[in-house]
């Protein structure tokens, strides 16, 4: 039986939900939507073996403010949320404070997610876990892990954002395209398939 693990990176799926689409996910819709569309174009049955979900929590100085207390809190309870999930992983970064923006804003960048993605895919597919890769992200560094991933004779998907995107951080890197087996732009009818009901 194929079987197949999808693999999120959560900061870039936030600004495609946020920025480019404007809504909420359900990420058990979203493990299944990608899930039917991988099957669809396998001619056997597939399983899911798991979905990984790579992001960070919020950045905390020494001494937090409230603000930064509650929104620390918020998103460890959206992670402890996510890993009550079925075949649910959440793999955690963190985030490192590097310098300041021009406007005196604070620049924050995540560590360690990508490398976390890209030895998940590389183990599974070296140890022959997984017949097929589901990958949501846009970022050019994972291209060495997929290249791996591919020389095991994993089928790559790349599940990305528009091409013609709002936000320029929805956007995705060329070679990453070209390299995936087979890919997906991610539009306004998938995201309304994963949306959460709003009540």
């Amino acid at each position: 039986m194929a079987r197949l693990a999808v693999f999120i990176d959560g900061g870039y799926l936030d600004v495609l939900a946020e920025k480019e689409f404007n809504c909420r996910l359900d990420y058990r819709l979203l493990c299944e939507e990608i899930t039917a569309i991988v099957a669809a174009g396998t001619a056997e049955p597939l399983d899911l073996l798991r979905t990984y979900y790579y992001h960070c929590l919020p950045f905390q100085s020494s001494r937090p403010t409230p603000e930064e207390s509650e929104r620390y809190a918020r998103k460890r309870r959206f992670f402890d949320a996510l890993r009550r999930l079925p075949r649910f992983e959440v793999r955690e970064g963190r985030l490192a404070f590097v310098g300041m923006h021009k406007r005196a804003r604070p620049i924050f960048q995540q560590k360690r997610t990508d490398m976390l993605l890209g030895l998940d895919v590389a183990l599974l597919s070296a140890k022959k876990q997984i017949t097929h890769a589901a990958v949501l992200t846009g970022d050019s560094d994972f291209l060495p892990a997929l290249e791996v991933a591919s020389q095991e004779g994993v089928a790559v998907w790349l599940f990305h954002g528009p091409s013609s995107s709002s936000s320029r951080a929805s956007s995705y890197a060329q070679e990453l395209w070209l390299h995936a087996d087979e890919r997906y732009e991610i539009n306004r009818d998938f995201m309304q398939r994963v949306g959460r009901s709003q009540k």
